[in-house]
């Protein structure tokens, strides 16, 4: 099964990781929040590191191999 979030883009799942960094540089909220807010974050990260990690073997896998 697939979450909303397994279907974010890496440019979707960075420009939302930024909002919640900025949420949480300014501060004022509670600690619950900033708590949930760190949560999403990681999320996001691990939502981007793995695109990431797909554009590499994709990359890999077209590179004509080395003699």
């Amino acid at each position: 099964m697939t979450s909303a979030s397994d279907e974010l883009s890496y440019e979707a799942a960075r420009a939302e990781l930024a909002d919640v960094v900025n949420k949480l540089e300014s501060g004022g909220g509670t600690l619950e929040e900033a708590l949930a807010l760190w949560e999403r974050g990681e999320e996001l990260a691990a939502i981007c590191q793995s695109r990431l990690d797909g554009a590499r073997a994709r990359l890999d896998a077209a590179r004509p191999a080395q003699p």
